[in-house]
């Protein structure tokens, strides 16, 4: 219960900040980035996935909006 609340999470935020991107909002991704990193680091302390890959999916996610322009 408690792992499929945090993958939603993550879920959610990062199709957030993919949808923003797509309209061409890069400043209002940039600012959802803290809130998808919370979300990885929750889900990475609670076991839910494995920290590195939580540091991983972070990395992407900063990549991908800093390409976006």
């Amino acid at each position: 219960m408690y792992n499929l609340r945090r993958k939603q999470a993550i879920d959610s935020v990062v199709k957030k900040i993919k949808k923003l991107l797509v309209a061409k909002k890069t400043d209002e991704a940039k600012q959802l980035i803290p809130a998808a990193y919370k979300a990885f680091d929750k889900a990475a302390k609670e076991h839910t996935i494995q920290k590195g890959a939580a540091d991983r999916k972070k990395s992407r996610l900063a990549k991908l909006v800093a390409r976006t322009k």
